[in-house]
């Protein structure tokens, strides 16, 4: 099916134009998507590809990025209070994840092509930063127990805070394009920059991935690239699966949720490989 008739579509036609079952994926990936995200991220590795049955990978990605976007400003208000002692980190590393952002969804929208050619190795990016984010997390909460429990105790160098601040833009181009993985980047250089215990660093992180999202969505919006009615109830099951997943994420431990990610990961980026190579 393709893209046009549905995004012209409104609600109710889009009920017709998709059967049930089709309707019921949509919002089961969603769903687990939040759960995912609540406990080890990764939610878009579900959501982009149940969207690639009816969209194209640029539209695909961007109503993705969207129905995900709600969940994302809810996991940084339950760090609000964290934020506020990080704040002047914070302060620095917001522009250029609003900026990056903007690019990385620009980059989309210029040439969809060449997004749709990158879909196996975004993927397969992915899917590999998952692999390293146990050793990551692991090496993340040592360094911050050796820093300190104080935000600021530790105040970078300018070279070093110029180097973050770099790293971060890039960071942020590559989440406005694609996005799946960011978290686990992000918590590289905090882990560098003596932000404080993981709590904290958490709190940036989810921050500024909302914020990254959140120009690309801009971005997405004025491109014409978002199909409203799936993204608007896909963010519903988002949100139910966002506070499942947090409810889980005390009994559960996130290693397996983790493990889930990678498989479906490399599982997608071999099929995505063999669907365009092959």
């Amino acid at each position: 099916m393709s893209a046009a008739p549905i995004a012209r579509a409104g609600f109710y036609h889009f009920c017709m134009l998709i059967d049930f079952w089709t309707f019921a994926f949509l919002c089961v990936s969603a769903f687990f998507a939040g759960v995912m995200n609540s406990v080890a991220g990764g939610g878009t590795l579900l959501t982009f590809p149940a969207l690639t049955a009816l969209l194209t990978p640029a539209l695909a990605n961007a109503t993705s990025t969207v129905a995900l976007l709600p969940g994302s400003f809810a996991g940084a208000l339950g760090y609000r209070k964290e934020l506020w002692e990080c704040r002047r980190f914070v302060g620095r590393m917001i522009v250029p994840s609003i900026a990056g952002g903007f690019l990385g969804a620009w980059l989309v929208g210029k040439n969809e092509d060449t997004f749709a050619t990158l879909v196996p190795w975004l993927i397969l990016t992915a899917a590999v930063l998952f692999v390293v984010q146990a050793p990551l997390s692991k090496w993340v909460k040592q360094r911050a127990a050796a820093e300190g429990a104080h935000p600021d105790h530790h105040e970078p160098n300018g070279v070093t805070q110029t180097l973050v601040i770099g790293f971060q833009f890039l960071v942020a181009v590559y989440g406005g394009y694609f996005g799946a993985g960011i978290g686990i980047l992000m918590l590289s250089a905090l882990g560098f920059m003596g932000v404080g215990d993981i709590h904290r660093m958490n709190a940036v992180k989810t921050f500024l991935a909302a914020s990254i999202n959140a120009a690309s969505v801009v971005v997405f919006v004025r491109d014409g690239l978002v199909n409203w009615e799936c993204a608007g109830v896909m963010a519903v099951a988002a949100i139910f699966g966002g506070y499942t997943g947090a409810r889980v994420a005390r009994r559960l431990p996130a290693r397996y949720v983790r493990y889930s990610v990678i498989v479906i990961g490399f599982g997608l980026s071999a099929y995505y490989f063999v669907k365009k190579f092959v």
